[in-house]
């Protein structure tokens, strides 16, 4: 029987497979998701997730993994981000942007075997084709499959796959994901 999700299992995952290495750790949060480097205070870079949510700490660990060693020296990696409330050019930029982390963070909850949900994260801005950025993030996760996973991003996959006791997911698997919610 698999063993419920928490996000305390993502904290132990990440610090085991990082910690030592990249010198960064994952930390449950109470508001806003950031990334912060190692200072003087600090001797671990540190991915802040929020709220405890486990799909939080996923979609932050992907920022994390796509992040190269220059941006992951500067306070949340220097990406631009605009609030909720986005006009339709500012939410098409999200999602150019959204879509690597997001399948990323697809490829994590595929191996941890929970739920993937695509966050366009304007809920008072225009009106968002879902499906069409679930298809397009969904199209990335195909290309990095075929192409090259990054590679934190393929260890952290792995060690997610061996913790839940999950296989790696097939290129078939991939391509008969759902790109509309199916409830």
């Amino acid at each position: 029987m698999q063993q419920p999700h928490h996000y305390q299992q993502l904290i132990e995952v990440f610090n085991r497979c990082f910690k030592d290495t990249e010198k960064t750790i994952l930390v449950a949060g109470d508001d806003e998701p950031y990334y912060c480097p190692a200072g003087q205070q600090q001797r671990y870079h540190r991915v802040v997730f929020a709220h405890g949510f486990y799909a939080s700490a996923l979609h932050e660990i992907s920022h994390w993994c796509i992040a190269g060693k220059v941006r992951r020296h500067i306070f949340d990696y220097g990406y631009w981000y605009e609030p909720d409330g986005r006009n339709e050019q500012q939410q098409r930029q999200f999602e150019r942007v959204e879509r690597k982390p997001q399948a990323l963070e697809w490829l994590f909850s595929l191996c941890a075997g929970v739920p993937f949900q695509v966050s366009v994260d304007n809920l008072s801005g225009i009106e968002v084709d879902r499906a069409a950025f679930t298809a397009a993030v969904k199209d990335q996760l195909i290309t990095y499959y075929r192409s090259h996973i990054p590679t934190r991003a393929q260890q952290f996959a792995q060690a997610l796959c061996r913790y839940y006791g999950n296989p790696w997911p097939s290129l078939t698997e991939l391509t008969r994901l759902p790109t509309v919610n199916q409830n």
